[in-house]
């Protein structure tokens, strides 16, 4: 039992360095990150863009996916994601923000209930249901999905209730960018590759394009595979980290001979549609085609949930997961 807790404890310290490092390094890999997307952007539209085919109608297709990628990007990495301590937000007035469907947002039709609200053990503070603490931002993030560090995409700050729908429509649209760059750049790169003897007449030189369309291979199959797992929590409603928690709650409901209900899952069609918040009740349809910002349905406070649920079902008082205990051994 001692070898046990001292291995838990050195992991642990491995993981707190290891988040240090991410968070101070975090800005300079966001710098990385801005230099590979406008190097592929580049490549794209000095090298494939003039040969194809409708220039009238793909040049405004490729500029829209192009703006979109770039966009939801930048929102992304500037829009916090919600810290329980932050005052209200409100829907901005400039050029930036979408217009609601209709005069005032709406959640006719849903069961809205209020959140129940627990004490972080970290930073002491009380924070409502979906809330998680962030080891490298040190607050609590409502609707808490995940810090996008390094490793993912470069985004350097938390993924959560405003700025979740952000990340996945950036990575839907990098996952599209980068499939057409692949498709349509395929001749291209292997003229860069000099397997075709054909003189190379384009600005952008042979090595730089080398390098964005293999960057593009590996980003487009690995983005994937994230967006898929994002889209599926989605469409259960579940968080990242809640859909640790469910498994935990089904093994324990399962073993009194119960079911686990999620109750914040009330099937795909609605789930999608508070996510990306359009419909009659929250904002057009164009804004999945133009990067508007727009607000979640929710202020983090409050969930809409099953008819007749107030929790999830199969879990009992006292059952409910909250983040781990650094003392904790």
């Amino acid at each position: 039992m001692f070898c046990a807790r001292q291995v838990f404890r050195c992991f642990k310290w491995v993981e707190r360095v290891g988040d240090q490092i991410t968070g101070a390094a975090g800005p300079y890999f966001v710098g990385l990150a801005v230099i590979l997307i406008s190097l592929g952007i580049l490549s794209f539209f000095t090298v494939v863009q003039p040969s194809l085919a409708l220039p009238w109608l793909s040049t405004p297709l490729c500029l829209l996916i192009a703006v979109n990628l770039v966009a939801h990007y930048y929102h992304v990495c500037t829009i916090p994601p919600g810290f329980i301590d932050d005052p209200p937000r409100y829907p901005g007035t400039g050029f930036l923000w979408a217009s609601p469907s209709t005069s005032k947002l709406s959640t006719c039709g849903l069961e809205i209930v209020s959140a129940g609200v627990s004490r972080c053990k970290r930073c002491r503070l009380m924070r409502p249901e979906r809330a998680h603490h962030c080891h490298i931002c040190n607050k609590c993030v409502l609707k808490y999905d995940h810090h996008c560090p390094v490793a993912r995409l470069g985004v350097n700050q938390c993924v959560g209730l405003h700025n979740e729908r952000h990340f996945v429509l950036f990575m839907a649209y990098l996952v599209i960018g980068s499939f057409f760059f692949i498709v349509l750049g395929y001749q291209h790169a292997v003229d860069a590759l000099g397997l075709r003897f054909v003189p190379w007449v384009h600005t952008m030189p042979r090595l730089c394009f080398i390098m964005s369309y293999i960057l593009s291979v590996v980003m487009c199959f690995a983005v994937l595979i994230m967006l898929l797992w994002h889209i599926w929590g989605v469409v259960r409603g579940e968080t990242s980290v809640e859909a640790q928690d469910h498994k935990v709650y089904q093994r324990n409901a399962k073993e009194r001979g119960e079911a686990f209900v999620n109750s914040y899952d009330l099937g795909v069609r609605k789930n999608l549609v508070l996510f990306l918040n359009i419909g009659p009740n929250g904002y057009p349809f164009y804004t999945l085609f133009l990067p508007f910002r727009i607000m979640p349905y929710s202020d983090g406070h409050s969930w809409a949930r099953r008819h007749g649920l107030e929790r999830h079902l199969g879990v009992w008082e006292g059952e409910e997961l909250t983040d781990e205990d650094d003392e904790e051994t």
